[in-house]
C-alpha cells in the first residue's frame, strides 16, 4: 500500500475498517493522500492490515473535542448473513448498528469543529420484500425485520444533520470483490462447474461491484449538493440463476437447484436475503452525474475472475513475440 499526495487531502474517520468494505475504503482512502483514522476492535489485526499509514483507535471517547475531522464513513455492524435471525441475533444485529451510529453522532456533537461530511451504510434491505417492482430511493420500506433494521440505522445517522453535517447514507447491495461478500462462494461454485439457483432462481439480485462502492463515496466526499438515501447497486440487476450461469461463463456446467422451502426451514425470515430479491435501481447517482465503472454483469466478472487481466497479458506476450519475430 503507498500513500498518496494530494493538495485536496483531508482526515477521514473510517468505523468497520478492517471490515469487507472497509479494508478497501481505507486502502483506497490512503493511496488518494487522504489521513485516515480507523475505528477497530482489534488493534493488531488492523496494524497487520495497513501498517503505519493509519491510525488506530477502539473508542471515539479517545478523539479530542478539538480534533480535526472532515469526513466519517460509518460502516460498523454485525455481518447480517452470519446466523439465523433470532430474538438475540435481531437484537445483536440493531444493537451492533446503532450503538456505533450513536457513538459517531454523539462525537460530531462534542467537536468543536463540525466534519463536512457522514457517509453511513445502510443496505437495501430497507425496501423490504418488492418482487419485479422496480425500486427506486423514492420508496418506501416494509413492516418486516430487513426493513426496520435498515430504517432504524438510517434514523440514527441522520440525527448528524442537526450539528450542520451533510448526511449521504448508502443503500448497499450485494458487493462483489474478490477477497469478501458474496463473490468467493460464487466463484467456488463456478469453479467446479455449479450453477446453482436458489428456489426458482428468478429472484433479482442488486449487484455492485466493490470499485463502484467506493467510487461512490469519492462522488459523495466531491459533491456538495448529495446528500440522503443513495442506492448503491449498479443500473443493470440481474436474476440469481442468469448470475450463477454467467459465472461460470462458457465452460461446460451443471445446474444444481436447492430448493426454496429446504432454505426456508433452516435459514427461517432470513432467507428472505437469498430468495425474494430486490430490483433496485441507482437512481440518484446517475440523475447526480455518477457513472458506474461496472454497469453490467459481465466486465464485472470477467475483472474479478482476472479473465481481462489475463487476456491483457496474453495480448501483450503476443504483441512482443510478434515484434520478435520481425
Amino acid at each position: 500500500m503507498r500513500v498518496g499526495s494530494s493538495s485536496d487531502s483531508r482526515i477521514v474517520l473510517v468505523t468497520g475498517a478492517t471490515g469487507f468494505i472497509g479494508r478497501h475504503l481505507t486502502r483506497h482512502m490512503v493511496d488518494a493522500g487522504h489521513r485516515v483514522i480507523a475505528l477497530v476492535r482489534d488493534v493488531k489485526r488492523a496494524r497487520d492490515l495497513f501498517g503505519a499509514h493509519v491510525e488506530t483507535l477502539t473508542s471515539l471517547n479517545d478523539v479530542a473535542s478539538g480534533r480535526r475531522i472532515d469526513v466519517i464513513v460509518n460502516l460498523a455492524g454485525e455481518p447480517i448473513l452470519a446466523g439465523r435471525w433470532t430474538p438475540r441475533r435481531r437484537g445483536l444485529l440493531l444493537e451492533s448498528r446503532l450503538r456505533i451510529t450513536n457513538d459517531v453522532v454523539a462525537l460530531i456533537a462534542r467537536l468543536r469543529m463540525k466534519p463536512q461530511l457522514l457517509i453511513s451504510a445502510s443496505a437495501i434491505g430497507y425496501y423490504g420484500v418488492r418482487g419485479d417492482e422496480e425500486i427506486t430511493e423514492a420508496d418506501r420500506g416494509r413492516p418486516i425485520f430487513q426493513s426496520h433494521l435498515c430504517q432504524a440505522w438510517e434514523l440514527a445517522a441522520q440525527a448528524a444533520v442537526v450539528h450542520g453535517v451533510r448526511v449521504c447514507r448508502l443503500r448497499l447491495g450485494v458487493v462483489l470483490g474478490r477477497d469478501g461478500g458474496a463473490w468467493p462462494g460464487l466463484a467456488r461454485a463456478a469453479r467446479f462447474g455449479l450453477r446453482i439457483s436458489l428456489g426458482a432462481g428468478t429472484q433479482w439480485v442488486s449487484w455492485i461491484h466493490i470499485r463502484d462502492v467506493l467510487r461512490l463515496i469519492d462522488y459523495c466526499m466531491e459533491c456538495d449538493d448529495v446528500d440522503g438515501a443513495i442506492n448503491a447497486t449498479a443500473p443493470l440487476p440481474v436474476r440469481q440463476a442468469d448470475l450463477a450461469r454467467a459465472m461460470t461463463g462458457t465452460r461446460f456446467s451443471v445446474g444444481v437447484r436447492v430448493p426454496e422451502r429446504v432454505l426456508r426451514f433452516v435459514l427461517g425470515e432470513m432467507a428472505q436475503l437469498l430468495l425474494d430479491g430486490q430490483r433496485v435501481l441507482p437512481m440518484k447517482a446517475q440523475c447526480v452525474g455518477f457513472r458506474f465503472a461496472y454497469a453490467d454483469i459481465g466486465p464485472a466478472i470477467r475483472d474479478l475472475s482476472g479473465a481481462d487481466r489475463i487476456g491483457a497479458a496474453r495480448g501483450t506476450l503476443g504483441e512482443a513475440a510478434t515484434k520478435a519475430g520481425h
